[in-house]
């Protein structure tokens, strides 16, 4: 199973940026062997067409940052799974913490996200993760077997090694304070075995990432985690030199 390594840009970039930044990051690439790890970049909506232009033949895919799990309705603002297959795009972030902290994105909603985006053909990346208050109080695996558990109801065993999954601690995400290696692996070997409790099939072939200050620094000791088989990258992806160097960690 080939690691994947995910840029989300979040707000960020123009399409001339979007552009610039892609040719400078494949001509980095070139320098790298990655037969074994897929790249993908996540750039806003108004970028998704010309990156997936620039991406085509070049072994990169394209994620949207969200999408509504309706085909198309009065929805003012929201892009549905066909809109984005119609561009080219591969796969969609589901449940960003970012999403559920400022756009108040449910568990709900992911449950009905999530199905739709597989049927739809796109390959979802659900994002999970505790907060700080929730890690100091225990919480952490009641908060993971809450979001998984929910969210992916509505898969049937047989898809649910479909789906990817990101691991993001909240309180990692853009503070510079990472997981130790140790809070990752267990943390993402009980994904898996929420997973497993429903498809041992499933667990074995679901990538689950690690997420959250992810650098060229502390790529590599995360992706050598046992159960790593990925990261979604926020801040440092922003840098084609940067991003290259955590996809170079990330090559056996």
């Amino acid at each position: 199973m080939s690691a994947l390594i995910a840029a989300n840009w979040k707000m960020h970039k123009t399409v001339a940026e979007a552009t610039a930044y892609l040719d400078e990051l494949f001509e980095r690439l070139a320098a790298l062997e990655l037969t074994a790890t897929q790249l993908a970049v996540c750039p806003p909506f108004t970028a998704l067409g010309p990156a997936i232009a620039r991406c085509r033949g070049r072994g990169v895919g394209v994620f949207a940052q969200n999408m509504h799990e309706q085909e198309r309705g009065a929805f003012t603002g929201e892009v549905s799974a066909p809109m984005l297959i119609e561009l080219g795009v591969s796969g969609v972030v589901l449940g960003h913490s970012e999403r559920r902290q400022y756009f108040g994105e449910s568990d709900r909603a992911l449950a009905a996200k999530v199905p739709a985006a597989l049927e739809a053909g796109l390959a979802p990346l659900l994002c999970v993760g505790e907060t700080a208050r929730e890690r100091e109080r225990g919480d952490t695996e009641g908060r993971l077997r809450d979001q998984v558990e929910h969210d992916l109801e509505a898969v049937a065993p047989e898809r649910l090694g479909d789906v990817a999954i990101a691991y993001e601690p909240i309180w990692a995400i853009g503070t510079g304070v990472v997981a130790t290696p140790d809070q990752a692996q267990a943390a993402i070997a009980f994904i898996r075995a929420l997973v497993r409790d429903r498809s041992a099939d499933a667990a074995g072939r679901m990538r689950i990432l690690y997420g959250g200050s992810v650098t060229p620094e502390n790529a590599g000791e995360l992706l050598a985690l046992p159960d790593v088989d990925g990261a979604l990258v926020g801040g440092a992806s922003l840098s084609p030199e940067s991003f290259a160097a955590i996809a170079a960690s990330a090559t056996p």
